[in-house]
């Protein structure tokens, strides 16, 4: 896990091929379907550019959605380890309905389906990284698929201007500040896609409970829940407010944040204040998600849990197909 953080910057560098690309059909509109960490790259580029018609769908089957928009959308499949069920029960169902169709994988039954079928398709770097920690090859293999050009060497600079091992100790400060609370992420509804992969990597990488909301929404019923009283102070005392501060949010944005901390501090919580760092917006964005790396690989170590596995997860898996 820490070779791969160390070496995230790298990713960007990759240059993939889409295997029968002559098949790929051009549309400006896409529906990816991926779990976890593979869906994980479209709403990256969807906090980033918000102009690419990019949606996602996590579930069995095809999306609720008339007949043409799907014909009119580039259906891809996504899975890193290649073995996902519900991306491969996705891909079989637009085969079936002769919707345009693309995959994004490493290996496994999905990579395998798509050379069958002869469909356009991108494979993944032969690695052993877990899913959360290929973000990188991902985001190119989508931006790959969609022939975003201009994307392409806008991510290509992040090989450049990201240095993964200068944001560690502002990891490891925060993990000691989180040990024996559960982490609760804060950002702008514009950086839900970051605040959520906060969220992922403490549950996957430090293997403790975290969750996250958005501003302003939260501010409308989640915040409620923490103006306690004696008889329920008890249920929320643990936790720990994280706020992903950028200076690019709007400034009610920064005003409510303000304020929601000064509230929170005044009923006895504990908040600490997380900035964007970084010259430029996609920059801003990977930094954060690189201390996020750090954070939750320090607060693994602080509590002797497996950093890179997700054993839950895969007995999961066994039972489910069992």
């Amino acid at each position: 896990m820490e070779e791969a953080i160390k070496q995230f910057n790298t990713q960007f560098a990759w240059k993939p091929k889409v295997v029968n690309k002559e098949k790929l059909p051009a549309l400006s509109s896409s529906i990816l379907n991926g779990m976890g960490g593979s869906h994980l790259a479209a709403d990256f580029l969807r906090a980033y550019r918000p102009d690419l018609d990019i949606s996602i769908f996590s579930d069995y089957g095809l999306p609720a959605l008339p007949g043409l928009r799907l014909k009119n959308a580039l259906l891809i499949a996504s899975s890193f380890s290649g073995n996902t069920e519900e991306a491969l029960d996705f891909a079989k169902k637009a085969l079936a309905a002769k919707l345009p169709l693309a995959i994004i994988a490493k290996g496994g039954v999905l990579l395998a389906f798509a050379i069958k079928h002869g469909l356009p398709h991108v494979v993944l770097p032969a690695t052993n990284i877990q899913p959360r920690s290929g973000l990188g090859y991902q985001v190119i293999a989508l931006a790959t698929l969609i022939g975003d050009r201009t994307l392409l060497a806008e991510l290509e600079e992040l090989t450049r201007s990201l240095k993964p091992n200068t944001l560690r100790t502002a990891g490891k400060a925060l993990a000691q500040s989180l040990y024996r609370k559960v982490p609760v992420i804060y950002a702008s509804a514009k950086n839900t896609a970051i605040a959520y992969n906060w969220k992922i990597k403490l549950n996957e990488t430090g293997k403790i409970p975290a969750f996250y909301n958005v501003f302003p929404e939260l501010n409308h019923n989640e915040m409620t829940g923490f103006d306690v009283i004696p008889s329920t102070k008890h249920l929320s005392r643990n936790l720990h407010f994280v706020f992903l501060a950028d200076k690019t949010d709007h400034p009610q944005i920064k005003r409510r944040m303000k304020v929601c901390t000064r509230l929170y501090k005044e009923r006895g919580f504990s908040v600490t204040e997380v900035p964007f760092t970084g010259k430029y917006t996609l920059q801003r964005m990977c930094e954060s998600l690189l201390i996020a790396d750090w954070t939750a690989l320090h607060l693994s170590e602080l509590y002797g849990t497996e950093a890179d596995q997700v054993p839950m997860v895969e007995e999961f898996k066994r039972l489910v197909s069992s």
